[in-house]
């Protein structure tokens, strides 16, 4: 049976999902505890990467060499930074680029040296399944969150957008930044701190990988409010059942 890997890189975002698996067991690598075991039919581990991109690189080589994945996830929040993505909306990646990679004059901007490129696609058929789980979750978001909690953090009529994630070792928490960030690489949709890092591992080791974040903010000076409430109120709510909903439909191998 295949073995699905899904990171997270705050505990908040992961608990959720722990508790839905009913037989897991830890086993400990590299001071983070694997998680392994059964979920909706499927052989699962899942693991809290950490914060940054050196910490979830480590921790997706481990999931692909010691558990040997044949699939990873990656499910969190992220800063909103495209036209019309809002608080509460999701958005699965279609390809990552690392904004603060900079190694010019040798390499263009952005490029990962001796990689010829600057961007790491996500895998299609992976994106696209869980873009069609998250839109039937978003669907229904009230039975999910509650009315409360949509009317609370105006959550109306949650989106889900599919295309470029941007990662960096930076919490982008003001508008000065997230409008560089536009200016410089207009077609990102919303920016986080691990996915490019993991997409680069998933790539060196031909593992499909792809990424669903839920829109906590929109990356700039109101970025710090409610950060944590909203991750266990809403965006774990919303990983728990955008993963589970994708597993249902998700073919056994």
């Amino acid at each position: 049976m295949a073995v699905i890997g899904i990171m997270s890189a705050m505990h908040e975002e992961l608990a959720a999902v722990l508790a839905a698996m009913p037989d897991e067991q830890r086993v400990k690598v590299a001071g983070r505890d694997y998680w392994v075991g059964h979920w909706q039919g499927h052989s699962v581990v899942a693991v809290l990467s950490r914060i940054g991109k050196v910490a979830a690189a480590t921790t997706a080589t481990v999931l692909l060499d010691r558990f040997e994945v044949d699939a990873l996830v990656f499910t969190g929040v992220a800063g909103g930074l495209g036209s019309g993505v809002r608080v509460g909306d999701v958005v699965v990646a279609d390809g990552f680029v690392q904004h603060d990679m900079d190694a010019s004059p040798l390499f263009p901007r952005h490029e990962v040296p001796l990689y010829g490129r600057a961007r790491f696609e996500a895998d299609v058929d992976l994106g696209g399944q869980l873009a069609q789980a998250s839109g039937q979750v978003l669907a229904n978001a009230a039975l999910h969150l509650g009315a409360g909690t949509l009317a609370e953090f105006q959550l109306h009529v949650p989106r889900v957008h599919q295309g470029l994630i941007l990662s960096g070792d930076r919490f982008i928490s003001t508008s000065a930044e997230s409008q560089a960030l536009r200016q410089s690489l207009p077609k990102a949709l919303a920016v986080e701190m691990e996915g490019a890092a993991v997409a680069q591992v998933c790539h060196d080791y031909g593992v499909p990988f792809a990424a669903v974040r839920t829109i906590s903010d929109r990356a700039d000076d109101a970025a710090h409010t409610d950060f944590q409430r909203f991750i266990r109120e809403v965006a774990s709510r919303y990983s728990l059942a955008i993963l589970s909903q994708w597993l249902i439909c998700r073919q056994p191998v």
